[in-house]
């Protein structure tokens, strides 16, 4: 059974959704609609390892454009 305390404050964790951002020093990249499981007390955000590896994914696909900012949603990355 999965443990839906929250380990800082002791709140409830639920499934939802966040912004991601990566400051790459020259490049901005901003994922939008991330899945992670946040804690409806403190605010504290998990992000599972599947989507973190998709994440990768798209920070390096995105550091290949070169652009300045970067703003990507994750629900339309997935199905690209």
């Amino acid at each position: 059974m999965q443990n839906n305390k929250c380990p800082i404050c002791n709140g409830n964790k639920e499934h939802s959704t966040t912004t991601f951002t990566v400051d790459l020093g020259t490049n901005l990249i901003v994922v939008r609609n991330t899945p992670a499981t946040i804690c409806t007390n403190c605010g504290e955000e998990w992000i599972d390892n599947t989507t973190s590896q998709q994440l990768e994914a798209i920070v390096n696909e995105a550091k290949t454009k070169n652009r300045m900012i970067e703003v990507i949603d994750f629900n339309l990355e997935s199905v690209a």
